[in-house]
Parts: C-alpha cells; sequence; structure tokens
C-alpha cells in the first residue's frame, strides 16, 4: 500500500476516520451522520461514497423515510487501519492525532479517563502479549458500541497507536539476545 492508495487516502482523512468509527456496529444513513459529525447532508454522502467506494463501508440496509429511502452504511470490519507495514502510516496518524485534538475538546468536564504517553523498551514476548491484549479491548469496545447518543450509553473518545520503533540510524530493530541466567543471578 502506498501513501496515493485510494484507501489509504480514504482512511487518512479525519471525518472518514471518524464516519468509519461511528457505523462500526451501527449502520447510520448520510443524514445522521451530517448531524453528528455537523456536516451538511451532502458532505457527508460524499464521504460515504468515497468509503464505500474503497471497501471500507458497505450498504447494510435501505428504509423507507418520509416517502424516500434512506441508506444506511456500516463499516466493513477487517479494515487496514490496524495494519501499519505500509508507509502511509503516518497519513492516518495525522487524521488521529486530528481526531484527538477534536475530541479532547469534547471531554465530559471532571470526566474520568486514562492517559499515557510512553517510549518504552520492553522484551519482545512482552510487546507482542501486549499488542495481542490491546487488539482484545479494543475489539471488546468496538463490539459493544451501540448508535451515537443510545439512551444508556456514554460517549467515549479512544484514540490508540503503538507500534515498534526503529533505530536512530532508521534500521529495524535488531531481535535481542535471548537471555541467559548467570550462575550468580538469584532465582526469580
Amino acid at each position: 500500500m502506498t501513501a496515493t492508495d485510494p484507501l489509504l487516502r480514504a482512511l487518512a482523512h479525519p471525518v472518514r476516520l471518524r464516519i468509519v468509527s461511528l457505523v462500526w456496529n451501527v449502520p447510520l444513513s448520510a443524514a445522521e451522520l451530517s448531524r453528528e459529525l455537523g456536516i451538511s447532508h451532502a458532505l457527508a454522502s460524499q464521504h460515504l461514497r468515497r468509503l464505500d467506494a474503497v471497501g471500507l463501508v458497505e450498504l447494510a440496509e435501505v428504509r423507507a423515510n418520509r416517502g424516500g429511502r434512506e441508506r444506511r452504511y456500516r463499516a466493513v470490519h477487517g479494515s487496514p487501519l490496524s495494519d501499519q507495514r505500509h508507509e502511509g502510516v503516518r497519513l492516518i496518524a495525522e487524521a488521529m492525532a486530528h481526531n484527538l485534538r477534536e475530541r479532547a475538546g469534547r471531554r465530559a468536564p471532571g470526566a474520568e479517563g486514562v492517559t499515557s504517553d510512553a517510549e518504552l523498551w520492553v522484551a519482545p514476548e512482552v510487546w507482542t502479549d501486549f499488542r495481542h491484549r490491546l487488539a482484545a479491548l479494543f475489539g471488546e469496545l468496538h463490539d459493544a458500541a451501540r448508535a451515537p447518543h443510545a439512551p444508556g450509553t456514554v460517549g467515549i473518545g479512544a484514540t490508540v497507536m503503538v507500534f515498534p520503533l526503529a533505530e536512530p540510524d532508521g534500521t529495524e530493530p535488531a531481535d535481542p539476545a535471548p537471555y541467559t541466567r548467570e550462575p550468580n543471578d538469584p532465582q526469580e
């Protein structure tokens, strides 16, 4: 995937990234998205068409609405958003940073949350285990998602991007030597 890939370019737009998030579990129409995002119906429709064209959303249902037909879309699960092995990851990071700034501005006063920033060096197996557990937690959160403003729900903002760092010279991190206990090391 390159930075000019249509799929990547669709994901790298902050509004389209929010749309994919909003329609993850609940199909929404362009009219519903325009109200939620504070944009025009025409612009919401345009973003949906772009996302549909690259396979990030799909038509979930068509229903009658005031004599017309309302097309509701949902996200196609398994999107490449979580795949960071392409050169366009920086574009997605920019879109995520934009959405994070916007969501932080809407944070409920005095609300509890979790904030963390880290640059850490850990054993490869710790990284692998953490990455899998974090993906599972976000999967649970996505699976529990309901329609925006549904009774009995609380809106939350969650933005996460974790990844291994390259060495200062830009090379891939080297695999550390396996740990071997020295004869005088205390037992764990």
